[in-house]
């Protein structure tokens, strides 16, 4: 359930104009007083809100990255992903959060947001300090209606509305690297961890949770680990200015639950694969495949219907379709 100072905000902020201190506690069931005492404390948090005898209240301007519950809340335009939110100064790791809620009945949407991540985990088991201020860190919970062997597909559902987000945000041209990594001038700026949760009888599938990481204000290199230095990248650093976190987070949460909602109709990508594929970096290039069987060559030539990348080996053998390991596209992240 959102705050009252969240209920003021979107009022204020869908209204554009003036809203009364009586509409105010009508449409919110609360006092006059306490309406006074909300508006006070958005002030002291840096909005500015113009109050006019007569006329009410309007939000004149908000801070320039400000990121708490009620600034996100205040946004939300969705049925409902990210309806049912959870923010954290800082957590150990958003991941684990969500799944204790979803575990103890938290519904479908539910949406943990930290500023700082103490323990994220990334490729390979990595874990590492995520600081406040710098990054957008969230964790949605997922209550599917479907088999646990359609799961790895919302992965890939994920990835497309981050990159959607992010070029409406920022105006860059944000790619996938198949399955899942986002990136921007051939540098990876959204890591993505999608977890699954199955029935005691492992045969259905109780919730899964969709873990994001997108770089957003660092300003530079150096800001991040060292072993990922010359392949990662944020959204300032290429565009040239920083960006509002809580805004490109309210997009996120929309994108997805529209990409979401278009795969329950078929309960596979066939509606979202075209979208998809013109965001694919390396389609129709080499790409090399790590297999546990041994490393080849190939052209990507896109995704099928249940996602798995589709290569043509270069040794002229056939075509594979790859539904995991390593894929290394020409020209990122070193590979040359």
């Amino acid at each position: 359930m959102k705050t009252d100072r969240a209920d003021i905000l979107t009022c204020l902020r869908n209204s554009g104009d003036y809203v009364s201190g009586q509409q105010l506690c009508d449409r919110l069931g609360v006092s006059r007083t306490a309406v006074w005492k909300v508006i006070n404390q958005l002030k002291e948090e840096g909005y500015r809100i113009e109050s006019v005898s007569r006329k009410g209240y309007r939000l004149v301007e908000s801070p320039a990255d400000v990121y708490s519950q009620s600034e996100i809340a205040s946004r939300l335009h969705t049925k409902w992903a990210g309806r049912n939110l959870h923010f954290f100064e800082s957590t150990g790791s958003t991941n684990p959060d969500a799944k204790r809620f979803a575990e103890e009945g938290e519904p479908h949407g539910t949406t943990v947001v930290a500023d700082r991540q103490t323990a994220g985990r990334g490729r390979r088991g990595r874990s590492w300090e995520s600081p406040a201020g710098k990054s957008v860190y969230f964790t949605i919970v997922v209550r599917p209606h479907f088999s646990p062997d359609k799961a790895s597909m919302i992965t890939l559902v994920m990835a497309l509305a981050v990159a959607e987000a992010i070029s409406e945000v920022t105006g860059l041209e944000a790619g996938i690297k198949w399955p899942n990594d986002i990136v921007v001038n051939g540098k990876k700026v959204v890591g993505i961890l999608t977890e699954l949760s199955m029935t005691p009888e492992m045969n259905e599938t109780q919730f899964l949770v969709a873990g994001v990481g997108v770089n957003v204000n660092q300003d530079s290199a150096e800001e991040f680990p060292e072993e990922i230095r010359n392949t990662a990248t944020s959204l300032k650093m290429e565009a040239g200015c920083s960006f509002a976190r809580a805004v490109l987070l309210e997009r996120i949460l929309a994108w997805f639950e529209e990409v979401y909602d278009a795969f329950e109709q078929t309960l596979d990508l066939s509606g979202l694969k075209e979208r998809y594929e013109n965001r694919l970096v390396g389609r129709d290039a080499v790409v090399r495949v790590l297999d546990p069987a041994g490393e080849y060559n190939g052209i990507s030539r896109g995704i099928n219907e249940t996602g798995e990348l589709i290569v043509e080996k270069e040794d002229g053998s056939g075509t594979v379709l790859v539904y995991a390991g390593e894929v290394s596209v020409r020209g990122l992240y070193g590979y040359t």
